[in-house]
């Protein structure tokens, strides 16, 4: 399991505006993280195929279908990073490309605020 690669997830129990039910995931924690025995958490971002999702700005990372192995245009979204235990990634899907990663690494910098530096 590493960094950019795409997996089918669960993602229930979720409440309010939470993203919930099985949908495809970004692996986001550092491969340190990710590689550590015992580690039994990583750090993922949702998908989404919701057009009104795709509106919500730069935090909501345009992703084509195909890339990663995703079977239809899907949405990144930065906004609603979250921790979830490995048990709930139920298959691995595919890998995102590297100019792909570093676009979702500038919509979570502006979803959390963090300076320029982290955004270019």
């Amino acid at each position: 399991m590493k960094r950019g690669e795409v997996y089918l997830a669960l993602f229930s129990p979720r409440a309010g505006s939470e993203q919930g039910g099985r949908r495809p995931a970004i692996i986001f924690s550092h491969d340190s993280f990710n590689e550590a025995p015992g580690w039994r958490s990583v750090i993922v971002i949702p998908l989404s195929t919701s057009g009104k999702q795709r509106r919500r700005g730069p935090t909501a990372v345009q992703i084509p279908k195909g890339e990663g192995g995703l079977n239809a245009d899907s949405v990144a979204l930065c906004h609603q990073i979250t921790t979830l235990d490995r048990k709930k990634l139920t298959m691995r899907i595919g890998e995102l490309s590297p100019d792909v990663i570093r676009t979702i690494e500038i919509g979570v910098a502006a979803a959390l605020d963090l300076p320029d530096q982290f955004r270019s």
